[in-house]
């Protein structure tokens, strides 16, 4: 089996996982959220914002967002920061420039993913902490 197919089913498996995990109506430990304004400035570039919660883990832990709008099957990837994982929360932001296909100030769509890299032999096995999806509006900076 190669890598791709074998990250994307763990992957799975970990999302699955994670939602049978958390008890009904129960405040989840680790979360991410989405500020309901982004900003696109005049050459493109996108920022991205929010907050987000996570327990300790094993690996290294990113923050990966995407934003898409007329058509929501072209989504454009943000940017991506790291995280502290330490049940407190925390604001993240990231930032980056879209090249295919431009953006413009209105409705978007935005999803943003809490994941860590564990080890696990020859290649990291990604651990889904939290996902959002969420309308926002983008501001001309």
């Amino acid at each position: 089996m190669s890598v791709r197919p074998a990250l994307a089913a763990a992957f799975g498996a970990a999302a699955l996982l994670a939602a049978l995990a958390a008890p009904a109506g129960a405040a989840p430990a680790e979360t991410v959220t989405v500020d309901p304004t982004a900003r696109i400035a005049a050459d493109g570039t996108v920022t991205l914002s929010g907050t987000y919660r996570c327990l300790p883990g094993t690996g290294p832990v990113l923050i990966s967002s995407s934003v898409s709008q007329a058509d929501a099957r072209v989504k454009h990837g943000i940017g991506g920061s790291g995280a502290r994982c330490d049940g407190a929360e925390h604001r993240w932001e990231n930032t980056g420039k879209v090249t295919s296909e431009t953006l413009a100030p209105g409705t978007a769509h935005v999803e943003a993913t809490l994941m860590e890299l564990r080890p696990a032999g020859i290649a990291p096995l990604p651990v889904l902490h939290a996902t959002e999806n969420q309308d926002v509006t983008l501001v001309q900076q």
